[in-house]
């Protein structure tokens, strides 16, 4: 099937027994063959009977017996320009209509459904993405069918199918470790996150976007995105790619400040990169040194989404007060709404680091006063200071570091009602950059990582990479005390990342 064929199709992820399916179907299909389809996918026998449901853009779930009401789900599908038509599938039927079917009062309790709703409803009237979607292959292998009917375990990835490297990151949340997958031995990052550190709504609404964001980014050159999902009773864990050439922090420790050229460089991709998670309606928010990493050739990626915001369409705003500190627009200190504008503001600071050498807020940290070194009064650094650009600047470079870090929202770069991203593409100290060669990395990196041993471990603090490789015993206690309804249906393989190798 040609890439064209299959953007006509309909994407569909099925859902049973806390396993993840996806689909491909031409929107004609014929109920009966849709249901061939999923009695295949979840592996039942001709006997078992079972329940399709639709999950309908308010999040509800609706029985699909009959051809007009799979129409009825395939055409507001369509209308909406919704990425995935979602379904769930329960063994057996309701005892009577209109009760649920056997174990559905698990999937919808608190916590579960949010992995599948996402937001949808204001994502209503966006476009269908662009990307393109492929046909999971064929030849995949299923498991056997139990002789009681019943599935046996589905597809999927474990612990036991990866071997441990090292440590390569860490955070307040989570662990990142460089993994290989054994059936392949391709190397991924496999990032552990503790359910104990998971209990409140706001952070599983925060793994949730984050897993929705690695799904999004999984086919786009300067994100980092995701391989699988799975889960313990104690952690979860995303293999997502690895990029062996380290972060941007890293490097900048080493270098201090970089030439015009190669920030001009990694700013240009960095811009690709966000406008790809604008224009799908999601806000960034936490663009740093840090986040910014480089592959084996010098391309970058972005990586870390959990503090991104979903659903945003032009227009649309939000108010959570988050991100890293240094990097926080003067929009979200003062307490106003915001859009895509605090992404801008934090790549004005980021270029400044890179062409100076030094935060455009460095005052902070340079005094004995310890009045001086809080949060606090950083914040009305930025707020209230004037940001003055080094003297040892070009005037072009000097021009979209003031665009960037123009603390009116309005007025800033990329942010103008009328131009937009377009202004940021014609600004002066891009004119050097093909837009369209270094969409398709065509344009050669002004430096390439070092790669000394097989996985560029040199790109990596040492503070990471000498920690010993393993993970703490789980505690019976604090397993019990974990709702792991929260969790249900986190488990995904992303077929857009794997080759039929990788399937086990």
């Amino acid at each position: 099937m040609s890439i064209d064929s299959a953007s006509q199709m309909v994407r569909a992820k099925v859902s049973q027994s806390g396993h993840v399916y996806n689909l491909l179907f031409d929107p004609t299909i014929q109920l009966e063959e849709l249901r061939s389809k999923f009695q295949a996918s979840c592996n039942f026998s001709d006997a078992q009977v079972f329940t399709i449901k639709w999950i309908d853009d308010e999040g509800d779930p609706c029985t699909i017996t009959s051809q007009l009401e799979l129409a009825e789900a395939i055409r507001l599908y369509e209308i909406n320009g919704e990425d995935t038509l979602l379904f769930h599938v329960f063994q057996g039927i309701p005892t009577e209509p209109g009760l649920l079917c056997p174990g559905e009062h698990k999937i919808y309790r608190r916590g579960a459904r949010r992995w599948y709703k996402l937001k949808r409803k204001l994502k209503r009237f966006k476009k269908r993405p662009r990307i393109p979607i492929y046909p999971i292959p064929e030849n995949l292998e299923r498991p056997e069918t139990k002789h009681d009917g019943q599935p046996a375990p589905a597809p999927g990835f474990g612990l036991k199918d990866f071997d441990m490297i090292k440590v390569i990151g860490r955070g307040s949340y989570a662990k990142v470790l460089l993994v290989k997958l054994k059936t392949t031995q391709k190397a991924y990052a496999m990032k552990v996150i503790k359910k104990e550190l998971v209990q409140d709504e706001e952070d599983v609404d925060w793994v949730q976007t984050e897993k929705h964001v690695f799904e999004t980014a999984s086919n786009y050159p300067f994100l980092v995105g995701l391989h699988s999902c799975f889960q313990t009773p104690a952690r979860l864990f995303f293999v997502i790619e690895y990029v062996s050439g380290g972060d941007l922090m890293f490097h900048m420790q080493r270098q201090r400040k970089l030439p015009e050229e190669h920030a001009r460089f990694y700013a240009a991709e960095i811009i690709l990169a966000l406008h790809f998670l604008h224009e799908k309606g999601i806000i960034y928010r936490d663009l740093k040194l840090d986040n910014v990493l480089l592959d084996s050739e010098g391309h970058i990626k972005l990586t870390d989404y959990g503090m991104c915001k979903e659903g945003i369409r032009k227009g649309d705003t939000t108010a959570t007060f988050c991100g890293t500190p240094n990097y926080i627009a003067p929009e979200i200190l003062r307490g106003e709404d915001y859009d895509f504008s605090v992404d801008w503001w934090a790549l004005g600071v980021l270029m400044f680091e890179m062409m100076a050498g030094r935060s455009p807020f460095d005052i902070v940290g340079m005094t004995d006063n310890p009045e001086q070194n809080t949060e606090d009064y950083l914040f009305q650094v930025i707020l209230e200071k004037v940001i003055r650009i080094p003297r040892s600047l070009s005037v072009k470079a000097s021009s979209v570091l003031k665009g960037f870090l123009n603390k009116v929202p309005q007025d800033r770069l990329g942010c103008n009602a009328d131009g937009g991203f377009k202004d940021i593409l014609d600004h002066q100290f891009f004119r050097a950059i093909d837009w369209d060669q270094l969409h398709a990395k065509q344009v050669l990196p002004p430096y390439k990582p070092n790669i000394e041993d097989e996985h560029g471990l040199d790109n990596f603090d040492k503070q990471f990479t000498q920690e010993p490789v393993q993970l703490t015993p789980d505690e019976t206690q604090t397993i019990l005390k974990i709702d792991q309804s929260d969790f249900e249906g986190f488990e995904y393989i992303n077929p857009l990342l794997m080759t039929s190798e990788d399937v086990v």
